[in-house]
């Protein structure tokens, strides 16, 4: 049976709190498995009437130390506007879910209008969350450059040649 949470005498009627969840889940997963997640939470903050504001997965990183086994994860960072119990709602489905290795969230602020907060959250950008983004050993190694930081200009000279002369050199 479902637990009713007591409101907070502080808690304005019509005004929501502003958490900022940040979970970690397995470096191997593939898109579906990232966007079958981040499905999942915004089900769960929509329908307790929160309000998604921002949705950014900060890719593959290394962690501090090692977690289930693991020594990176995929970042997703989530901010959002919802009442009391939705956080207890969201952490438990965190907790039950394979995928996750860790979790983390802040309650930024209390008594937020949700007509002052906009949302940057589009389909677009919320599906863009799911992408597994790129390792950042791979991207400071120079393995492996994401495609956000190429050159996509016409001329066919990569990014770093166009950037004219080198600091601390002059040009002959």
């Amino acid at each position: 049976m479902a637990e009713t949470r007591v409101v907070s005498s502080r808690d304005i009627p019509g005004r929501l709190r502003e958490y900022e969840t940040i979970y970690i889940l397995r470096p191997d997963l593939p898109e579906s498995t990232i966007s079958d997640v981040n499905k999942k939470i915004r089900g769960i903050i929509e329908s307790s009437g929160g309000q998604l504001l921002k949705v950014e997965n900060w890719g593959k990183r290394r962690l501090a130390y090692e977690v289930k086994k693991h020594f990176k994860g995929t970042y997703l960072f989530w901010n959002y506007l919802g009442k009391a119990g939705l956080v207890d709602e969201v952490e438990r489905n965190l907790k039950i879910a394979d995928s996750v290795i860790r979790f983390y969230t802040v309650k930024m602020d209390e008594n937020v209008d949700p007509q002052a907060k906009a949302s940057s959250v589009t389909d677009e950008s919320f599906a863009s969350a799911a992408v597994p983004g790129p390792d950042e050993e791979d991207i400071a190694t120079g393995h492996r450059v994401p495609s956000i930081y190429e050159d996509d200009g016409d001329d066919g000279v990569p990014a770093e040649a166009s950037n004219g002369p080198a600091l601390g050199g002059e040009e002959n």
